[in-house]
This record gives structure tokens, sequence and C-alpha cells, in this order.
């Protein structure tokens, strides 16, 4: 889920920072640059694992700030295709159901990938999953906001974006390699955009909301220690009749 991403960057240092160490100062600059960003095709970057090297720190003419280049290891969350990860249901559109880690909110679970067959409860705003019973009937399952949920990873989308300028202002056609993120805070980008979501699944048994699996968990158990006791009691009344 979180892996480590190798970068290089020129970090500036203004110079009321003079005062600290430049070790110090660099890893405050990057962590105050890159955290809780979208790094395009990287992930979105939690915070600085550790610096490797630093290079020469040079002044620019007509700049009093030092620019040293810096290789560094940023720890960033990127999940791997097929990573199965539990999260709470933010809400549920007719998009699907949308999951909050608490720092990343942009997780979506298309209908398609619902646990089948699925409806969506409009008045209720929520999907319903129409549980197959034996006797031929079903059992509506609600997906209610805040109900823990495990799903798996099945895709990612990075999209490259660029700031909305007034509304009667063009956008320009290059875009920034880096856009905000994280928890509640998808950023406004290039037609609502956002920079990196991920696509996700629940359509195979054991996934889906936690209290479902429980459930039946708790269900498996009484019947087989029903079970048990029916053939203890058995072997218990065969050993009376031999005897």
């Amino acid at each position: 889920m979180f892996v480590l991403a190798e970068l290089k960057d020129n970090v500036r240092i203004a110079p009321e920072l003079f005062g600290l160490k430049l070790p110090e100062a660099i890893k405050d600059e990057i962590n105050r640059k890159l955290a809780n960003k979208v790094l395009l095709n990287v992930g979105l970057c939690i915070a600085l694992k550790d610096i490797v090297k630093l290079g020469d720190s040079i002044i620019l003419p007509g700049d009093g700030a030092s620019h040293t280049e810096v290789n560094f290891r940023y720890i960033v969350f990127r999940p791997i295709i097929g990573d199965v990860i539990t999260g709470k249901i933010r809400s549920c559109s007719r998009e699907g159901v949308h999951i909050t880690l608490g720092f990343f909110d942009d997780i979506l679970i298309p209908p398609s990938a619902l646990q089948h067959p699925s409806r969506y409860e409009e008045a209720e705003q929520a999907w319903v999953w129409e549980y197959p019973l034996e006797d031929g009937n079903t059992h509506d399952l609600y997906m209610d906001i805040g109900e823990s949920i495990k799903f798996r990873v099945s895709g990612e989308v990075f999209e490259e974006s660029s700031p909305i300028g007034p509304p009667d202002q063009e956008v320009p056609s290059s875009g920034a390699g880096t856009s905000t993120g994280g928890a509640g805070t998808s950023s406004v980008t290039e037609g609502n955009k956002t920079p990196y979501r991920i696509v996700a699944a629940i359509n195979e048994s054991g996934l889906g909301l936690l209290s479902w699996w429980v459930q039946q968990n708790q269900e498996e158990d009484e019947e087989g220690e029903d079970e048990e006791q029916e053939e203890e009691e058995q072997e218990h009344d065969s050993g009376g009749e031999n005897e």
C-alpha cells in the first residue's frame, strides 16, 4: 500500500532559514513542497523517509537563497493492483460506492464491481446487495455510510491537471506535475479532474462490509457446534446400546 519513491529535486532554501542546519532545512522544505500532494504516475506523497545525497549548494545571481540538488526517498501511497484494503464508506451514488481511508478519499467501487445482484436505493442513498437465501428469496444487505468495508484494488487512474483560472479565462494546456490530494481535499483541477483515484471491487467472497462476513462466520460456527453436539450424542447413544 505504501512504497518508497526515489526522487531528485533542486531545493531552494531562503536566507531566513540559513540559521538551521542544511539537512534539517532541506527536510522541512521537501515536506512543505510535497506532503499531501499527488505526483503524476508516482502517487500521494506522505512524508520524507531520508536524504540519500546532497549536492553542492549554490547562490544564483539576484537571488540570496541557496539552491541544492538533493536525492531523497519519499513515502508514497500507491497500492498495488490486487491489494486488499479495509476502509469506510464515505458516500453512495449511482456512480457506485465511494470509500475513504481517512487520509485518502478518491476510491470508487463502480456498480459492475459490487456483489451481484445489487441495486441503488435513491431514498436511502445507499447500495443494497440482494443476498440470495436457500429458500429462493433474497435478504437486503445495505451499504451504509460509515460502515467498514474490505475491497480489492482493481485499477488506478492518474490525471495530469492544471489550476483553473477565472471562468472567462482559457486554461493553459500544459499541466503541473503535482496536485493537492488527500483526505477531504480533492483538488479543483481542469474539468474537475481528480489527479489520482483508485478503482476497487468487492464482487468476490470475503469482500464487502465486514459485518456481513462476521455474521456469516458466527452462523457457520453455531452450525458447526450443533453438528458436533449431535455427533457426540449419537456416539453416546451407540455406546449405551453396546453396553
